[in-house]
């Protein structure tokens, strides 16, 4: 999160932020685990010995507690001198497996605590998307969380009791661009969601849509801004054309138009250009 001069200090999510939420839970947890304490590190200790928390900073003693609830680290008593790897902890750079593992134990966390997070939890494991050949966009929850989610690159139309519509479009994929979502992650969360009935299907999601997304993106992605020199207003063509073809000799000529005599010169180019120019009229 940053502060946004635009809304008058107030939070807004950053672009990182954005691409963090469309990743799947177990990468999730991983970054989250690595914010704020090493679990390179951890994962080399020895299963089932003591460490002291001396060692640790004030913000890796505040991250143990939620890992002695992920069952990550085991102590004897909430504030314990010591603490004890378990085998995940151990194991949790090995792969999505060991990630899984901490993701279920936070789900089955939440039920014990009582904290209504099933619909997410749900919802993320049986997948809830239904995207048609037309780009319309079904999606069976009532998450406040994946409906945001959704609207960061899905025009919704319409929301009832436990689903939401949608299409996808240019302008909606334009604006999930623009805060630094990619194509990519955008196919991959449509389909790591998708409803068990499309995974019945191959591919799982429609190609036409696929491919049109990713079309949408190097559409935007094919201009490109430069800092440049604009050159105009020359009253003779020959002139033009002979700053023109020396620009272009130069390597410098970035678009020209012949009958409009304007060309745009690149900033590197311009002083060159410029006492060509110069000299040429001089001499006129």
């Amino acid at each position: 999160m940053q502060n946004s001069t635009d809304n008058g200090g107030q939070l807004q999510i950053t672009n990182k932020g954005f691409q963090f939420l469309l990743q799947d839970v177990n990468t999730q947890v991983w970054a989250f685990l690595l914010q704020y304490l090493d679990m390179a590190e951890l994962g080399s200790l020895e299963l089932g010995e003591n460490y002291s928390v001396d060692t640790l900073t004030q913000t890796q003693l505040q991250m143990l507690e939620d890992l002695r609830d992920y069952g990550i680290v085991y102590q004897r008593k909430k504030h314990s001198k010591r603490y004890y790897p378990t085998r995940l902890a151990t194991t949790l750079t090995s792969g999505k497996s060991a990630l899984a593992t901490v993701a279920g134990k936070y789900n089955h966390m939440m039920q014990e605590t009582n904290i209504d997070d099933t619909t997410d939890t749900e919802s993320v494991d049986q997948g809830f998307i239904i995207l048609e050949t037309n780009y319309k966009l079904y999606a069976y929850t009532d998450s406040p969380l994946q409906i945001a989610v959704l609207n960061l690159f899905v025009q919704l139309q319409s929301r009832f009791r436990n689903m939401v519509t949608g299409v996808i479009t240019r302008d909606s994929i334009r604006n999930a661009l623009m805060k630094g979502i990619t194509a990519e992650q955008i196919i991959y969360y449509l389909q790591s969601h998708a409803h068990p009935q499309m995974r019945k299907e191959t591919p799982v999601l429609p190609l036409t849509v696929v491919d049109q997304i990713r079309l949408w993106e190097m559409e935007r992605n094919r201009l490109k801004p430069t800092p440049s020199y604009l050159y105009h207003e020359f009253n003779v063509q020959a002139d033009f054309d002979a700053a023109e073809k020396y620009a272009r000799d130069l390597g410098v000529l970035l678009w020209s138009n012949n009958q409009k005599r304007t060309m745009a010169i690149t900033e590197a180019g311009h002083e060159n250009v410029k006492g060509f120019v110069k000299r040429r009229l001089q001499r006129a």
